[in-house]
Order: structure tokens, then sequence, then C-alpha cells
């Protein structure tokens, strides 16, 4: 497949079809139906409006869970949220999965949602094993709040902003939250090059044959195994 001819300039992009109740119902990688996920979202989102409730599923999202590149296997279980929030952690791709899935366990339509990025910030480990400074079918959320899909990103957990000297991506639940174009002295950070559609569940052998394109050493290993490394203790030593 040519995946470059899937990039396009639109955020809203319905690349499967799907119609507005599949972003209620569980999906495959977004089981909101997973006891334990449906146990997480009635402990988190407490009462109160959609945007309350979906603003603290956020925040847990985003520092409950590790922000990892490195230790998420290629395959199709390890991007389950139920997964996800069993281990403890994520990249943006399977952080995503699992807002959209918290969300849709406590009655809130959510939807995934990609983009290519370029990261002018990240760790020589990580950008030796992709071979690229470009992020391909980075991963985030999008959750209808007011009749209309407000973007949400809890991708970096705070201690990781902190330790990278980076703006924390906060949410409001009426504007969007995506990348922040520069860290906190001013230097390039995240570039949106591109985006690649919205989705009712993580289209995974998609972004596999992908990442198998774009990535070919670094999908080979999560192929076979998980990658270890600390990618937090990376970005302390790096800054």
């Amino acid at each position: 497949m040519d995946f470059d001819s899937l990039r396009t300039d639109r955020d809203d992009v319905v690349r499967d079809g799907a119609a507005f109740e599949a972003y209620r119902a569980p999906g495959d990688l977004i089981d909101s139906d997973h006891p334990t996920i449906q146990a997480y979202a009635a402990r988190v989102a407490g009462e109160g409006s959609d945007r309350d409730r979906a603003l603290r599923l956020y925040y847990a999202v985003r520092d409950d869970l590790r922000y990892d590149p490195y230790n998420t296997p290629m395959k199709r279980e390890a991007y389950r949220a139920s997964t996800t929030l069993a281990a403890g952690h994520g990249y943006c791709v399977n952080k995503a999965g699992l807002m959209a899935a918290v969300c849709r366990a406590a009655g809130i339509p959510a939807r995934v949602g990609y983009a290519d990025v370029r990261n002018h910030m990240t760790t020589q480990r990580l950008s030796e094993l992709m071979g690229s400074d470009t992020f391909y079918y980075h991963g985030y959320t999008e959750v209808w709040l007011d009749g209309r899909w407000v973007k949400a990103t809890p991708a970096f957990n705070r201690e990781l902003t902190e330790k990278f000297g980076l703006k924390p991506l906060d949410w409001d639940g009426v504007s969007d939250s995506i990348y922040h174009p520069f860290d906190l002295s001013g230097r390039r950070h995240m570039e949106y090059l591109a985006y690649r559609g919205v989705f009712a569940d993580i289209p995974f052998d998609e972004i596999r044959d992908a990442f198998r394109a774009y990535y070919p050493r670094m999908t080979r290993q999560q192929e076979t195994m998980p990658l270890g490394g600390d990618f937090a203790a990376e970005a302390e030593a790096s800054g």
C-alpha cells in the first residue's frame, strides 16, 4: 500500500465509514465494555457534566500511565485498551485508545485520530531506532462534547514533560489539546505535517503495515519482543 497517499490536510476524514453510534460502542481494541475499563472509568469520572467527567478521565490517562515508546509490542493484544491500562504505560497510539475507551465506558462518545508530526526534540536512541524524526500515525483522541468533536492528546505524562522542559498538554474540554510547537525555552518541539483520518477503533493492521514501511528496524524488534529502555531516563539525560 502507498501509505503516503493516505495523508491529508483535513482532520475530519472518517476513514472507516463509521456511524456516530460506533463512537459509543465497544470495539475490539477500544474495549470499553471490559470490566477493568468500566471500573476505572466509574472510579475516575465521578459526577457532573460530560465535560467535567471527560477532564478527569483525560488527566488520569495522561498522568497515571507513563509515556513509553519502547515497550509496546507490535501485536494486536498490546494495543487493546484494557491491556494498556493493566501495563501502566503506553505511547500516543494506545494511550489515545485507552482515553476513547474510558470515555465510552462513562457514556461519552469518543473516537481516535492520527496525524504525522515532526518531533524536533526526540531522544537520540529513539531517533536512531526509528530512522526518522517524523512520528507517523501519531495518535490522539476526539471526544464529543457540547455537540462537537474536541481533540485530546493524553500522551506525555506530567513527570516526563517536566524532565523534557516541555509545556504539559493541559485540556479544558473546549479547545483542542494538541502537541505544542515550542518548549518552555522557545525551542521547536512538534510540527504537524498531515492527518491520517479518524476511526471508531484503532486501525491496528494499517498502523502495523505503515510502521513496517516507515520504521522497518524498530518494527522488526517490536514484532519479536518487547523493547527495553526507560524513555523518561533518556529524556532527563539528554536534557
